[in-house]
């Protein structure tokens, strides 16, 4: 038995369009017994709306086979989190409902914040991001969902959560404190303990070289790169994060 990582934009959908063969390959591994698990770093929707959208394009899912930064992030609080704390938070309401549902205590102060939690915002300001920066020197720590620099989509690609960490450590001249979403381990961990399988028995399947390939070569899986998002075959070749195996889609993957 294996186990499969799937990553989402980019590799088994862009936008609303599901990737030719995707179902059918993801079909062809759960009837020979393999076991396969959905892991994004998107933070903008609740993990029951990818279900429900991958289960539309004719990938039967459960919101419990879904992880994503959201999830990955509130989980690590809970354990993480000193007692008494309170978390300020940039990002949509999917992330805020995610905290709030594992008892993550927020604050809209950020200047009473003990961490601040970045994440995709697609009402990003001026007044959040000087809220951030407030946030950070007076001590918060920063923890990012993902280091995604964009979201690829049909038409194109949309800036995501790398845009507004570069933005803050310019602002305050330090690297934040903490990514949780792919490459993390935190991530390659979650996914793992999902699937009950060790990192020798699991595929990473992704489209970015420095997010889903390096997490895969960090935590010992074998990565797989699709060419369908935003990584190439060029870029791989001279990348430092190299995948195990390159494949024009995800259609491919039952012939490993």
């Amino acid at each position: 038995m294996k186990g499969f990582i799937f990553d989402l934009d980019g590799t088994v959908y862009l936008g609303d369009r599901m990737i030719d063969g995707a179902a059918e390959a993801i079909a062809a591994l759960r009837r020979r017994g393999d076991k396969v698990v959905f892991l994004s770093n998107s933070s903008i929707a609740a993990r029951a709306s990818y279900a429900r959208k991958l289960t539309r394009m004719g990938i039967p899912t459960d919101a419990c086979d879904v992880l994503n930064s959201s999830l990955i992030t509130a989980r690590y609080l809970q354990k993480h989190l000193p007692a008494g704390s309170s978390v300020y938070v940039i990002g949509e309401q999917p992330l805020r409902d995610e905290l709030a549902q594992h008892g993550i205590p927020l604050t809209d102060e950020p200047e009473r914040a003990d961490l601040a939690v970045l994440s995709w915002d697609r009402q990003f300001t001026y007044d959040k991001l000087n809220a951030l920066y407030q946030a950070a020197v007076r001590g918060a720590q920063i923890v990012a969902t993902n280091p995604d620099f964009t979201c690829p989509l049909e038409r194109g690609q949309l800036p995501d959560t790398g845009t507004f960490i570069a933005a803050l450590e310019a602002a305050t001249g330090r690297e934040i404190d903490l990514i949780v979403g792919k490459p993390s381990l935190i991530s390659a961990q979650a996914a793992m303990e999902h699937l009950g399988l060790d990192s020798a028995s699991c595929y990473m399947i992704g489209d970015r070289l420095e997010t889903d390939i390096k997490m895969g070569n960090d935590a010992g899986m074998s990565s797989v790169l699709v060419l369908t998002g935003v990584s190439t075959r060029e870029m791989a070749e001279t990348a430092p994060y190299r995948p195990r195996y390159i494949l024009p889609s995800i259609k491919d993957i039952v012939h490993l």
